[in-house]
């Protein structure tokens, strides 16, 4: 080859090598909000309890925030659940937290400090509603828990909200018809047939703490049918949220044998306050839904993040930065 050839040949790889450096900025510009660097600072997010899907859910989305944003600090707190993280948010003590849309109207309805600040950042999955008793129960309706020992959640956890309205429905006084217990998904598995007859638990599919249990301790789920979920809805206010639905039978394959589980269940939200900084807000959001695939990868719940529902944060309005998020994509 020519003197004259290699030097066009070097000048047009050059040429070449640059307009790929220029693409590739210009990529990264496009891809970062205005081109600018990532938010900064720490910020508090409130989970729930330790073998429940919200904690789980928070170390993963953690993760993906410190990858998309090296300089912000997320500090993690456990919680009874959905009531105490609703307070949690409103009252500043926490950022961010996840909480079932139940409990949120009922923080907004009873006018609690601090409601008329919240602010929606995604929906993301569904709770379902998860009645458990020992394999060889005698239990077979939610009517057949009268007389008995059942672990109604942590106080504030949503568990409790919920369980004691479908106690209320099938026409069962949580305080005098039953022996109520505190257990949640921690303590609940493991008392199981050892003092406790029965436990409610309402989280995703499948959740780690029955997961753990379901291979060596036999359990099975009671249906919660239609039947009651009409009943609670007659209760007014936010039983509205609750929908009928059946528990796949993919959830805990050793546990129902082929078998759906007729139940309930209710979305959960992503949420903030009307004081968080749009800009990092609307990082969170982008983060939260490109990483779907990531989480869902060890929360099977989280694949069912989708971008075309997480803008229906009902009963709360979006927070400005995630609205930012969502406009850019146009939906």
């Amino acid at each position: 080859m020519s003197t004259l050839s290699s030097r066009i040949g070097r000048r047009r790889a050059l040429t070449g090598a640059a307009a790929g450096a220029v693409v590739l900025g210009l990529l990264v510009w496009w891809l970062l909000p205005l081109g600018e660097d990532p938010p900064r600072g720490t910020i508090t997010f409130s989970t729930g309890t330790r073998a429940g899907v919200y904690q789980k859910y928070g170390e993963l989305l953690r993760t993906e925030l410190r990858r998309d944003m090296p300089g912000l600090k997320v500090e993690l707190r456990t919680s009874a659940g959905s009531q105490e993280n609703v307070e949690e948010v409103a009252s500043g003590r926490a950022d961010f937290t996840i909480a079932a849309a139940d409990a949120v109207e009922t923080y907004e309805l009873q006018e609690r400090p601090g409601a008329g600040r919240l602010r929606g950042v995604a929906r993301l999955y569904d709770d379902y509603v998860q009645l458990v008793v020992p394999v060889d129960s005698e239990i077979r309706t939610v009517a057949d828990l009268r007389g008995k020992r059942v672990a109604i959640g942590l106080p504030d956890s949503g568990v409790r909200l919920i369980a004691e309205r479908v106690l209320r429905a099938a026409d069962i006084d949580p305080r005098a018809d039953i022996t109520p217990a505190a257990n949640g998904i921690d303590t609940g598995p493991r008392e199981l047939g050892h003092g406790l007859d029965a436990f409610f638990w309402s989280g995703g599919l499948p959740t780690e703490g029955l997961e753990r249990i379901a291979g060596t301790s036999p359990f099975r789920f009671v249906p919660i049918d239609q039947t009651l979920v009409t009943e609670l809805h007659e209760q007014g206010g936010a039983t509205r949220y609750y929908r009928p639905t059946n528990m796949p039978e993919t959830a805990y394959p050793t546990v129902q044998n082929g078998s759906v589980v007729p139940t309930m269940a209710v979305a959960n939200l992503l949420m903030t306050r009307d004081d968080m900084d749009p800009r990092l807000t609307e990082w969170l959001t982008r983060t939260v839904i490109e990483s779907r695939d990531g989480i869902g990868a060890d929360v099977h719940s989280a694949q069912l993040v989708d971008l075309r529902t997480a803008i229906y944060t009902d009963p709360l309005r979006l927070h400005e930065g995630a609205r930012r998020y969502y406009a850019s994509v146009k939906l």
